[in-house]
């Protein structure tokens, strides 16, 4: 089963990193990445630029609004995400604990939704 992990962090406190810890920081990333490749679970990932860099879009009574920015009330915005292929939510948890996300912000674990 598909699983999403939304990764979930402040975007200022990583922007407030040395250039060593923002080093290290994207080893771990890497590091987790390999090791979902080598488990054979990766079913892709990305990284995601800032929020202050999107575009919100809504309709209400068939009215289109576009909005700079996100719409968010709280720090941490959406980062990026890994979807994984695991046999169950166990198996997603215990991959979610080990993203790197999960030691300086959240990680969401969603089930995948197939539409097909």
């Amino acid at each position: 089963m598909e699983y999403m992990l939304l990764i979930h962090a402040d975007p200022v406190a990583f922007a407030a990193l040395s250039e060593t810890e923002s080093a290290a920081a994207m080893a771990a990333y890497t590091a987790y990445a390999e090791a979902l490749s080598k488990a054979g679970i990766d079913r892709g990932s990305n990284r995601l630029k800032p929020g202050d860099m999107s575009t919100t879009v809504r309709v209400r009574n068939g009215k289109t609004e576009v909005l700079d920015g996100p719409f968010v009330e709280t720090r941490e915005q959406l980062g990026g995400y890994f979807i994984l292929d695991v046999p169950d939510l166990d198996a997603a948890l215990s991959w979610a604990a080990r993203c790197p996300g999960a030691s300086h912000g959240t990680v969401e674990v969603r089930p995948v939704w197939d539409m097909k």
